[in-house]
């Protein structure tokens, strides 16, 4: 099957609208950055070809038919628009080391903030949004400038490993955030309370009065009870699609042309 009738099949067509939706609704949340950052989303069964937000675009104005199918090395294999080229260098190496089909790379502002602190990332024994968190965090510590090579994203995935080891969330110091997973729903998320715990703590720290975190034993058991019963997630990703639906065709007709 060629490149453009995979990507027009019903499944991919789903992935493209979930992707969409994610990038959607990261802008109504705060977490997009001008036209800058990327998500992607691997083809089933892939690793070296995913879907990803083309070059330009706010993310408000993202629809199904935006998206862009790509390779590993940068080449677009299907969609009407480019892509920007330092996107494959932290997607590409994230989705073939890690194996995790969904990678959401962000500057959201309150994650952002506390990468640039000496801890580098969310503390997750604090906030009950906080905890959910408990033993999937990797810090990637060392910033080294723009991701213009493929040995940026490849030490940020190596600092992840594989997903059978559970680290779905990096802190990059310096730079932002990844959160990753194998749906697209569930992994915004978890990209969204993950904004709303760094929110929490930062204000906390902010008071100046003594932080109270719980044991971590607990703070493990309530990251065993969320991550075990994602309905939830999945409801808000809905709740998102009608609240937020998709570029007109026109809209997208115009975009296209421009």
């Amino acid at each position: 099957m060629s490149s453009h009738a995979i990507y027009a099949s019903p499944a991919i067509r789903r992935l493209r609208e979930d992707l969409a939706l994610a990038l959607r609704a990261a802008a109504h949340h705060g977490l997009s950055e001008g036209v800058c950052n990327h998500f992607s989303v691997a083809l089933p069964g892939e690793t070296e070809q995913f879907l990803i937000n083309p070059r330009g675009l706010h993310w408000s104005e993202v629809g199904p038919d935006d998206i862009v199918l790509i390779d590993a090395q940068g080449q677009v294999l299907a969609g009407r628009h480019r892509v920007e080229p330092t996107a494959l260098f932290i997607h590409g190496a994230v989705h073939r080391i890690t194996g995790h089909a969904v990678v959401l790379h962000c500057h959201m502002p309150y994650a952002t903030a506390l990468t640039l602190t000496r801890d580098r990332a969310l503390d997750p024994t604090l906030s009950q949004n906080a905890m959910r968190f408990m033993h999937r965090i990797a810090i990637d510590a060392q910033y080294n400038g723009l991701a213009l090579d493929s040995t940026e994203g490849e030490r940020i995935a190596r600092t992840m490993g594989h997903k059978d080891a559970g680290k779905d969330v990096a802190f990059l110091g310096n730079h932002g955030v990844i959160v990753a997973g194998g749906q697209v729903a569930h992994a915004y998320d978890d990209l969204y309370y993950l904004e709303r715990a760094c929110l929490h703590q930062v204000i906390a720290q902010s008071t100046g009065r003594p932080l109270a975190p719980v044991d971590p034993a607990l703070a493990a058991q309530v990251a065993a009870q969320i991550q075990g019963e994602r309905e939830q997630s999945d409801l808000f990703f809905e709740a998102l699609g009608r609240l937020l639906p998709a570029p007109s065709a026109r809209a997208g007709a115009q975009r296209a042309a421009a």
